[in-house]
């Protein structure tokens, strides 16, 4: 009986499907086709350089000791990756190096046009059963840079975000990442870059979507056999944001399909905008491969706003609303919440809502009522300079000697306290905490935040500190 390729094939095939999971089996080698043998080198065709990559990352061992039986030592494969001129399982990422004694051959690659008569793209945003290419941008117009105001603690983040609408995909701010503490308005500058991208470019595809929703969407696509359309319908977007990206932390299968289509969105010149809690040396149980990733572009952080900035924000929302407002009133919410752009909104809309209710002139002790409530039910977001003066205190030091370059000891450690009760208790980046007690790196904060850890462990004296400091600091 001679040997071809389609017989080797169907008995590697009758090895791997022994020692796989049937899903596996059926998702990832019943479409590959053997097309030919030539001496030792088995050419099959696989549907896309994703499904390649799949391939040498997952089953690479189970497919060399397979073709080995059949072919010897010397055995070769060779990918020829074959893309059909319609949606499905056709667009490409990106090729890597194959592994020893593999080697990739593209065949019949084709641009894909969007206007094709017949489409197969599943779109998540859309009910099931139902196919449409159509795609809604999940923008609120609401969010404009109109209404994200400019100030000393936003600048960069807005002015980067203003650079990427004018030129998506056409930066060195790609991905573009703005990260930064509840309420400091990541979400209002991704609403707004996306919006002024689709009044500037009507043509592209923007799409806004949270890293949950998006959790959730792979985990169905992957229920319903259907992972391939979740992954090339994300291939098509031009602009993609992705709202809370810290929340991906742990989840490696959403992480592995993400890096996929971050890699190819980057490699075709498409924008990406991320928002998260943390700059991304601080992000947890996220991938290396893909913090890299988030690294190639510009992070930017949003800061607390200072007063001019928030009484600015005051008086533009009471402008949009048509209020109009005394000044001193204004400038007394402005100095007495100071955590976040949304509280500082509630507090104001608050203010008007029981004026209007109980048909009360708005006046300072109206407002002065309506903050102390406020306050008292929001939770309070220690700052770092009141960390570093609390610590001080308590060692019997001031704030200079404590920010000082000095390495005596007790000093170091009141530093280190400081430093981990920054991280502790603020939204702060470590780069941030950091510049802000003596002008250190990130590395140092994360270095004294261990440090912290293992004497309060080890070092009775030590707990002590913390557990007087955790005290004066929670109250």
């Amino acid at each position: 009986m001679s040997i071809t390729a389609k017989s080797v094939w169907n008995n590697c095939l009758e090895f791997i499907k022994d020692n796989i999971q049937p899903q596996a089996y059926k998702t990832w080698f019943e479409p590959i086709t053997a097309v030919k043998l030539s001496d030792n080198a088995l050419s099959i065709q696989v549907p896309s350089k994703f499904f390649y990559e799949w391939l040498e990352e997952h089953y690479v061992k189970i497919l060399k000791v397979s073709l080995t039986k059949e072919l010897g030592e010397k055995a070769k494969l060779v990918y020829i990756i074959k893309m059909e001129n319609t949606y499905g399982n056709k667009q490409p990422f990106t090729e890597r190096i194959p592994s020893t004694n593999r080697s990739a051959v593209k065949s019949q690659d084709v641009d894909i046009p969007l206007n094709n008569k017949n489409p197969e793209l599943r779109n998540p945003f859309v009910i099931p059963g139902i196919r449409n290419v159509k795609i809604e941008s999940q923008l609120n117009p609401n969010y404009s840079f109109e209404n994200f105001l400019e100030g000393d603690s936003n600048r960069l983040a807005r002015s980067a975000g203003l650079a990427v609408a004018a030129k998506p995909g056409g930066t060195s701010f790609n991905p573009l990442l703005i990260f930064g503490g509840v309420g400091l308005g990541k979400t209002h500058l991704a609403h707004a870059i996306g919006v002024d991208i689709k009044d500037k470019y009507p043509e592209k595809t923007v799409l806004y979507i949270s890293a949950e929703k998006f959790t959730q969407q792979y985990i169905d696509s992957v229920k319903k056999n259907n992972r391939n359309d979740f992954i090339h319908f994300y291939q098509i977007i031009d602009v993609l944001i992705i709202d809370d990206v810290q929340f991906l932390s742990g989840k490696t299968g959403t992480q592995d399909v993400f890096f996929h289509i971050f890699n190819h969105l980057h490699q075709n010149g498409k924008q990406v905008i991320l928002t998260s809690d943390k700059a991304p040396v601080d992000m947890q149980d996220i991938e290396q491969r893909l913090l890299s990733r988030f690294k190639w572009g510009l992070s930017a952080e949003l800061q607390t706003p200072d007063f001019e900035t928030r009484v600015s924000i005051l008086k533009n929302k009471l402008y949009r609303d048509g209020v109009e407002m005394e000044e001193d009133i204004i400038e007394y919410v402005a100095k007495h919440i100071k955590t976040n752009v949304r509280e500082l909104e509630g507090a104001i809309i608050s203010l008007i809502a029981q004026s209007s209710f109980n048909k009360k002139e708005i006046t300072i002790d109206l407002a002065r009522i309506i903050v102390e409530k406020f306050v008292k039910n929001t939770k309070r977001e220690v700052s770092i300079d009141y960390i570093q003066k609390v610590v001080s205190d308590y060692f019997q030091m001031d704030v200079d000697t404590l920010q000082s370059k000095t390495r005596k000891r007790h000093i170091v450690q009141a530093r280190q306290l400081a430093m981990f009760f920054a991280k502790k208790f603020t939204k702060a980046s470590l780069a941030s905490i950091g510049s802000q007690i003596g002008k250190r790196d990130h590395a140092t904060v994360l270095h004294a935040c261990k440090t912290v850890d293992n004497l309060s462990s080890t070092d009775k004296q030590f707990r002590k500190y913390v557990e007087d400091l955790t005290k004066k600091l929670s109250v």
